[in-house]
């Protein structure tokens, strides 16, 4: 599955920015939500329980602006993160069980379940989905925190990982931003 609207890290920017944390927002977020009630206020997960694996967060999104247009005192921010926190790791965690679910149906051999990118040092969602892999009997493999802050920093080191083992492309290569992980699917939403 793929989101249909904002990627995760779109989504901690976003909220982030909502609750006058600053950018990057989710490391941000992610320091404001200690301590704070992660049930203080109760957010939509949009598309939670649904069939198939695309996500979505626009109305999560919405209902934080809500409460921040309402007034959310100072010492509410932290439960506002901590709630829209949560919200995002049980959608993300809801569309992983379901991609477990379609691969076991579908007799496919699942080896490890693999999360990057800069949400990856989210500790919320590493728990959360180190425990989905370990219902799964599968490991949990993410790049060190340190190396999940950065997208620059990864996609170097994928590089040099490439550059390695001799893979090579010419300068004339075609920028893809949605680069599809199996041609033999469907286009996901957004990628066409």
């Amino acid at each position: 599955g793929t989101t249909i609207d904002d990627a995760v890290g779109e989504c901690f920017d976003k909220g982030a920015k909502l609750l006058g944390l600053g950018y990057p927002g989710g490391p941000l977020l992610e320091k404001a939500a200690q301590g704070g009630n992660d049930k203080g206020f109760n957010l939509p997960r949009p598309m939670l329980g649904r069939e198939g694996c695309d996500f979505s967060f626009s109305g999560l999104k919405t209902a934080l602006r809500q409460i921040v247009d309402q007034g959310l005192s100072a010492n509410r921010i932290s439960d506002a993160a901590a709630s829209f926190q949560a919200a995002i790791t049980d959608i993300l965690y809801d569309r992983t069980r379901n991609a477990f679910a379609q691969l076991h149906d579908d007799n496919q051999h699942v080896t490890a379940l693999v999360v990057a990118g800069g949400v990856a040092a989210n500790q919320s969602i590493r728990t959360r989905l180190t425990a989905l892999a370990a219902q799964n009997h599968v490991p949990f493999v993410a790049p060190p925190i340190e190396l999940c802050t950065d997208n620059g920093v990864m996609v170097a080191w994928a590089g040099l990982e490439h550059l390695r083992l001799g893979h090579k492309d010419g300068l004339d290569t075609a920028a893809r931003p949605r680069w599809p992980l199996d041609k033999t699917l469907a286009a996901a939403a957004g990628t066409r």
